[in-house]
């Protein structure tokens, strides 16, 4: 194993040149924090890289997938899904009540925070009566359907809020987010309880990898 020069080491060379500086392989080894007899923090970087499919993927191959990686364990696995929570959550814009004018504007807020995970959530934004952000809630994780996306769940959640509006979400796992014959149904099922509560469902997003399926833009075809 070549040695790599000690200003070279992922520590010396953020501290020489800062953080943006270093590739995705040394950010994960500084994460890592060391590696093992055979394999140093950088090898076992890029063998977490390798399992994943890239650092895009660390966060949907799960605690269970980063530990099985030789000399990660579960410590190391959970201190790399630590970091990918914290970088997900860096991402707020520092405005308490950002506007949604558009539903590209809802799916550019929503896929860096839920899109990828290893198992489907779904979830409620709620906006007031100018579109703005009152909060999100995550009500169910597993496969999507009429029990896990039940109208009262929604609704109960967004009368507490006295949110005007909804967009419900979730991600598809596979990251193809077109929609199921399931998720048309559930769709439907809302919007009717909505006519009925009073409360706008605006839209139902789907998150794939990349992109989105948005019910809304689909109507307007």
């Amino acid at each position: 194993m070549a040695l790599v020069p000690v200003r070279d080491r992922p520590r010396e060379k953020l501290a020489r040149v800062g953080a943006e500086a270093l590739a995705d392989l040394e950010l994960l080894a500084l994460v890592i924090g060391a590696g093992t007899r055979r394999r140093g923090a950088l090898g076992v970087a890029q063998d977490l890289l390798d399992a994943a499919g890239g650092v895009h993927g660390l966060a949907q191959v799960g605690l269970e997938g980063l530990y099985h990686v030789a000399g990660v364990g579960q410590s190391r696995a959970a201190r790399v899904l630590a970091a990918v929570e914290l970088g997900r959550r860096t991402l707020a814009t520092g405005v308490e009540r950002p506007m949604m004018r558009s539903i590209h504007e809802v799916a550019r807020y929503l896929a860096p925070r839920y899109a990828v995970f290893p198992v489907e959530r779904f979830g409620v934004m709620m906006l007031d009566g100018k579109q703005r952000l009152i909060r999100t809630a995550i009500l169910s994780m597993g496969s999507v359907g009429s029990s896990l996306a039940h109208p009262r769940d929604v609704f109960r959640v967004a009368a507490m809020a006295s949110a005007a509006g909804v967009v419900v979400f979730h991600n598809h796992p596979t990251g193809d987010p077109e929609p199921s014959a399931e998720d048309r149904f559930v769709t439907d099922r809302l919007r009717q309880a909505g006519e009925v509560m009073g409360i706008e469902l605006i839209d139902h997003i789907i998150l794939g990898h990349g992109k989105y399926f948005s019910f809304r833009e689909e109507a307007r075809r």
